[in-house]
């Protein structure tokens, strides 16, 4: 790769609004080096060496490398991230006229930073469903890309609390406005939109999933531009990130990457982490049940999700010892609780590998009196039973409309990411 990865990080996320969207980018990476489509609705016989995807819902993805040898023997080296992001999602009939204007009623999806998403330039994106004119149902992505709503905020001389004490009322506080009433619905905007992107032979919209976005490009930041400002840093960095770390390690093992949805709101579908899709891939690449298991034994799992960097602002919110500090190095992540996976045997293997790639690690442990947040790894950990070590970069704002995160961490990790990948051998 001759460009650093962060140069690059800023033009995928762009172009990755939603779960969707971010899919359908991996999907293009992996299309453009080679990688074969599979469908989980055909027979997979025998597969020859070679790299290889599928995809569930839309928005989870599974890419693998084969070299011909056994799996039952090697294990893979398997990386999971996740591709969804904290956001405001449009609900099912969401016109709201009041007042002379026309809104949208949303609800949150995961663990939002609400206060960010007032004065924003917001956009819409993400999957629609509809019915042809053959009466067959059919799914298309859009994107209006332009600002076309904005959630005003209250002045101040109407709160003048606001700077002291600021609660968010998630069902009457975060409506965006789109413009004035009309007799106009939301549905035939979408159709409007639909037909702008060239879907064609819609005979009617039947459904949705739309996600609002800040339309404000990625942008490097800082006198020396050490930092890079977007959204969707948790947790789309991890994924292509990831995904160019397996595209350029030299093949010389299995490889897995696996990008799951629904990570921000507990996993629990048939594409998140807490699904069977990992577990169903990995069986139908094992001839046997044993050789499943042997598989599982050998492999090793990265779960690989941002990290929080000690802010300066507030460094009482960090245990004075894990304080991780941005463009420091990767974070391993550790809880005695067991909401992140690794353990000394799978830390200790990682810190062999940044070690052999000069990659500085550094450790993360959540205040004793604080509650820790949790990623797939425990989740993929405990439903197919493989060695898990937790990490990530250190950002700050983590679940805001705008992260930040260091540049030099983005392209430690992928070094670290792609000596795992290509590392030889055996795993504990």
């Amino acid at each position: 790769m001759n460009t650093s990865p962060h140069l690059l990080i800023g033009q995928q996320i762009q172009s990755s609004p939603n779960a969707f969207h971010a899919t359908a980018q991996l999907v293009q990476l992996f299309e453009q080096r080679g990688f074969k489509r599979l469908s989980e609705a055909d027979t997979w016989n025998a597969l020859t060496p070679g790299g290889y995807y599928v995809i569930r819902n839309e928005s989870s993805l599974i890419a693998f490398t084969l070299t011909g040898e056994s799996i039952a023997e090697r294990g893979f080296a398997m990386v999971g991230a996740h591709t969804d992001s904290p956001c405001l999602k449009l609900k099912p009939k969401p016109d709201v006229f009041k007042q002379g204007y026309f809104q949208l009623s949303v609800e949150v999806y995961g663990g939002a930073l609400l206060n960010p998403w007032f004065d924003r330039d917001l956009s819409l994106a993400g999957r629609v469903s509809f019915l042809t004119t053959k009466e067959t149902v059919k799914t298309a992505l859009i994107d209006f890309k332009r600002p076309i709503a904005i959630i005003p905020s209250l002045a101040i001389h109407l709160d003048r609390d606001a700077n002291k004490k600021r609660s968010i009322n998630a069902q009457t506080d975060i409506l965006p406005i789109l413009g004035l009433a009309s007799a106009q619905t939301f549905k035939e905007i979408c159709l409007q939109q639909m037909q702008k992107e060239n879907i064609q032979d819609i005979s009617a919209l039947l459904d949705f999933e739309l996600f609002f976005y800040d339309t404000q490009e990625p942008r490097l930041i800082g006198l020396d531009e050490a930092f890079l400002a977007s959204a969707r840093l948790d947790n789309l960095v991890s994924c292509f990130l990831a995904t160019q770390s397996l595209l350029d390690a030299p093949v010389k093992r299995p490889m897995l990457l696996v990008c799951n949805d629904h990570e921000e709101v507990g996993s629990a579908s048939t594409c998140g982490a807490n699904g069977p899709f990992l577990h169903t891939v990995l069986e139908r690449l094992a001839n046997t049940q044993s050789e499943l298991h042997q598989c599982i034994h050998r492999s090793l799992f990265l779960s690989v999700d941002n990290a929080h960097g000690i802010h300066p602002n507030f460094p009482d919110k960090h245990d004075e010892h894990h304080g991780p500090l941005l463009n420091s190095g990767p974070v391993i992540k550790m809880n005695a609780n067991q909401r992140y996976a690794t353990n000394a045997q799978t830390s200790a293997y990682i810190q062999m590998i940044a070690r052999q790639h000069a990659v500085p690690l550094q450790s993360f442990v959540v205040r004793s009196d604080m509650a820790c947040g949790s990623t797939i790894g425990p989740i993929t950990a405990s439903e197919i039973g493989v060695k898990t070590l937790d990490i990530g970069i250190p950002t700050f704002a983590m679940h805001s409309i705008r992260e930040l995160a260091g540049c030099l961490d983005m392209d430690y990790l992928y070094q670290l990411i792609k000596g795992f990948y290509q590392h030889e051998g055996a795993f504990i």
